[in-house]
C-alpha cells in the first residue's frame, strides 16, 4: 500500500530511500567513461554443469563477469574472454547455489544460547511487526556453515512460535553486516504458524490454547489489516482530491506489513504439519486471497491434490530419523516424491538447526530415494525455492545476467561421497575446503579447532 502522507512527505521519502537502499553494494561499471572500473571475468570450465534451465552439459564452461553470468554453456561453444582468470574444474560437479526457502542461521545462535537464541519473541501471540533482519548476527558461525553446505541464498525466518511471527528476511550468506546481507528490492516474507507450537501459551493461560483460537486470532488480525487498508486508502484518497479537511490515521507497523501480505508484496511463509493444518492454511488464505508457501507440510502429501488445485507451494523438510513430534508421525519419505507427481512445486529446506545446514544436498537424497525425481530434487534446492522467495529472476538457475551464486561439487549431487569443494557468491568465493579454516565449518570441527594444543615439531622435523 502506498502511503501517501501530506503532513509527512519528508519522513515518508526517508523510509522509501531507506528502504531502497538496503543491501545495495557499489557498483562496478563497462561504461567506455575513463574512470570506469574494468569488471574482473572469471571462467570456471571442464566441469558438469546443471544449469537448471536446461540439461546437464557434460563438459560445460561458466563465464562470470563481475557479479553476474555472461555465459553458459559447452566447451567450444562459448567464448572465453583473454583476460579471463581460468578455474579447471574437470571432474567436478558445477551447480547453481543453493536457495534455502526456511532458516533460523545467524538469528537462532550456534550454538544456541539458552537454547532458541533471539528466534522467538514469547509476549504475544501476533507479532507482524518484528523483523528478523533485526535479530540477525552476521558473524554467527551458522552462516559459514551454511555456506560449506553449498547455501548461497537463504530466507531467514522468526520462529514458529507465533500464530504471526514476523517478517523474514531474504539474504546472500556474505558481507559484514545485514545491510550487505539483504538481497536489494526484497521485503521477505511474513512468518506464520499453526498447530501445536503456539499453543505453548496456554502454559501461561493464555491464547491461543487451541487450533480454533490460532485460526481466529489469524482471521481477525486480517480484518484489522483489512480495515486499515481502507482507512489509509480513503485519506489518500482525500488527499488526491485535494481535501484539506483529511485526518491522517495513526501508523501500525505491523498491520503496514500486513497490508503488504494483503497486497502482494510480501509472501505469507507458513509453518504447518497436519493435513486439517494444511486445510486451515488454505481455507484462510483463500478468503484473504494473499501468496502462501506452506512449510513442513508433513502430511502435505494426504492432500497433494487441494494443494495442487491452488498452485500453492510447499517447502519441505526432509529427516531420515523420525520421531519428537507428535503431528509430524505421519511423516513418509515418499512425500516430496508424491507432491511432485501431483504437480505441486516443490522446495527443499534445513530449518536450521533442526538440519544442519551442512547436509541439505543429503536431504535432496532422501527425496530422490523416496521417489522423488533427480531434476525435480534439483530444482527444490535451487530455482524452486527462488521462486517461492520471488528471487527467480536473480538466482536459482545458470543463465546469462543471473547472479554468480554457484558450487563446485567433487561428485554427484545425491551421492553420500559428495563434498562441496566451492561456494560463490555474486562472482565471489565465500568458502573454499582446501582452505584449513573453511574446512572447520564443513566438518563440525570449527567449535574445537583451538581446544587442543598444537603438535610440537620433533629435532628431526616430525610431530610428537
Amino acid at each position: 500500500m502506498a502511503i501517501l502522507i501530506r503532513k509527512s512527505l519528508a519522513v515518508a521519502g526517508l523510509v522509501l530511500f531507506a528502504a531502497s537502499a538496503i543491501g545495495q553494494q557499489p557498483a562496478t561499471s563497462t561504461s567506455s567513461d575513463a574512470n570506469a572500473v574494468t569488471e574482473q571475468v572469471l571462467v570456471v570450465r571442464g566441469a558438469k554443469v546443471y544449469p537448471i534451465s536446461g540439461p546437464p552439459i557434460e563438459k560445460g564452461v561458466l563465464v562470470v563477469r563481475g557479479k553476474k553470468i555472461e555465459a553458459v554453456g559447452a566447451e567450444g561453444s562459448v567464448n572465453v574472454p583473454a583476460d579471463a582468470r581460468v578455474v579447471d574444474a574437470s571432474g567436478q560437479v558445477l551447480m547453481p547455489g543453493i536457495v534455502d526457502t526456511h532458516s533460523h542461521v545467524g538469528i537462532m545462535g550456534t550454538p544456541p544460547p539458552g537454547g532458541m537464541g533471539d528466534v522467538n519473541e514469547g509476549s504475544g501471540p501476533v507479532q507482524p511487526q518484528l523483523r528478523a533482519l533485526d535479530a540477525i548476527n552476521p558473524a554467527d558461525p551458522s552462516i559459514r556453515i551454511a555456506t560449506s553446505g553449498g547455501v548461497t541464498t537463504a530466507n531467514i525466518m522468526p520462529g514458529s512460535g507465533n500464530v504471526i511471527g514476523g517478517q523474514t528476511a531474504y539474504v546472500k550468506l556474505r558481507g559484514a553486516t545485514i545491510e550487505e546481507m539483504l538481497i536489494p528490492g526484497s521485503l521477505g516474507g511474513m512468518k506464520m504458524a499453526n498447530g501445536e507450537n503456539p499453543k505453548h501459551y496456554a502454559r501461561r493461560n493464555l491464547a491461543p490454547m487451541t487450533r480454533m483460537e490460532e485460526a481466529a486470532l489469524a482471521r481477525s488480525t486480517y480484518n484489522k489489516a483489512e480495515e486499515y487498508k481502507r482507512k489509509w486508502d480513503d485519506y489518500n484518497k482525500q488527499v488526491a482530491a485535494g481535501s484539506k479537511d483529511a485526518k491522517q490515521p495513526e501508523r501500525d507497523l505491523g498491520m503496514e506489513a500486513l497490508v503488504q501480505v494483503l497486497d502482494g508484496k510480501r509472501i505469507v511463509q507458513h509453518h504447518t504439519h497436519r493435513a486439517d493444518d494444511i486445510m486451515t492454511v488454505l481455507r484462510i488464505a483463500d478468503e484473504y486471497h494473499y501468496r502462501v508457501v506452506l512449510h513442513h507440510g508433513t502430511e502435505a502429501y494426504l492432500v497433494a491434490d487441494e494443494i495442487a488445485k491452488r498452485h500453492v507451494p510447499v517447502s519441505v523438510i526432509m529427516i531420515d530419523s523420525p520421531g519428537g513430534k507428535l503431528e509430524a508421525i505421519n511423516y513418509d519419505m515418499r512425500g516430496a516424491g508424491i507432491l511432485e507427481k501431483a504437480g505441486v512445486k516443490v522446495a527443499i529446506h534445513t530449518d536450521d538447526n533442526i538440519n544442519n545446514s551442512r547436509f541439505i544436498l543429503r536431504e535432496a537424497g532422501l527425496a530422490v530415494g523416496g521417489g522423488m525425481s533427480e531434476e525435480g530434487a534439483l530444482r527444490a534446492l535451487t530455482i524452486n525455492g527462488a521462486e517461492m522467495l520471488d528471487l527467480g529472476n536473480r538466482v536459482g538457475t545458470l543463465e546469462k545476467g543471473k547472479d554468480a551464486d554457484f558450487i563446485l561439487l567433487s561428485g554427484p549431487p545425491f551421492s553420500v561421497y559428495t563434498n562441496v569443494l566451492q561456494t560463490w557468491i555474486e562472482g565471489e568465493k565465500v568458502f573454499d575446503r582446501s582452505n584449513p579454516a573453511d574446512l572447520h565449518y564443513a566438518t563440525g570441527g570449527f567449535n574445537v579447532a583451538d581446544r587442543y594444543p598444537k603438535l610440537k615439531p620433533t629435532a628431526v622435523g616430525g610431530a610428537q
